[in-house]
């Protein structure tokens, strides 16, 4: 009978609320955790490639600020030992240098007094020809140079004159008329004397001559007069 068969019929469509509609919220849910999973894998992916790369590029850089502190220190070392290559032949040129200033030997009858040494003479000629006997025996008259010199030549000259390298060469023109200053026989001029003598400044006659007394003090004459004489070399 139809109501029977009715009755017996059995409805296969799915109920609202039933496993079908579960099943779609767990499929969204998949989704969003493989679209974070991608995006987190993705980001692990970038965070390893700039690893990486910092790392390639600190390491090139590390490579490169060695390769430059090796170069400067070969540099350093280099200019060091030349420091001290140059260092070592200035100490030797010093030394011999010193040397040479310490260790000169006067001739005989001479005197040393710092790099110089020194003869008076026991004859007495005009000062042209004891400049003459200075110059055969490889020196000139004595040029004095300071007040230690000048104490020198006084006691190298305690007993009597002698003839110094100082004469009166060079012109000068003054309202009075002509004048003549004192030069070195080195061609030094004349920028101090150290005596207390009182010896002027210019001369009227050329060719005046100046010679150191037993006390150390400086006087002109004229170059014909015959003295004792002092050499220096």
């Amino acid at each position: 009978m139809p109501d029977a068969a009715g009755d017996d019929h059995t409805d296969n469509r799915p109920q609202e609320g039933g496993p079908r509609s579960e099943k779609q919220p767990a499929d969204a849910q998949r989704r969003i955790y493989r679209a974070a999973a991608f995006c987190l894998g993705v980001l692990c992916i970038l965070m390893m490639v700039g690893i990486i790369a910092s790392s390639i590029h600190f390491t090139s850089e590390k490579g490169e600020l060695k390769i430059r502190y090796d170069h400067l220190n070969n540099n350093y070392s280099q200019l060091l030992e030349q420091v001290l290559v140059s260092n070592s032949q200035l100490q030797e040129e010093v030394k011999r240098l010193k040397g040479n200033i310490e260790g000169k030997l006067c001739p005989r009858g001479w005197k040393k007094f710092g790099c110089s040494c020194y003869i008076r003479s026991d004859k007495k000629k005009i000062w042209s020809d004891s400049r003459a006997d200075c110059q055969q025996r490889g020196a000139d008259l004595v040029v004095i140079n300071n007040k230690e010199e000048q104490k020198f030549v006084t006691e190298l000259n305690s007993h009597g004159e002698a003839w110094i390298g100082l004469q009166a060469k060079k012109e000068q023109y003054t309202p009075t008329g002509m004048t003549y200053e004192w030069e070195w026989v080195d061609g030094s001029p004349l920028t101090e004397i150290f005596s207390e003598s009182g010896m002027p400044r210019h001369v009227s006659i050329q060719n005046t001559s100046a010679y150191c007394n037993q006390h150390g003090n400086w006087t002109k004459n004229q170059p014909n007069v015959i003295k004792n004489w002092i050499c220096e070399k």
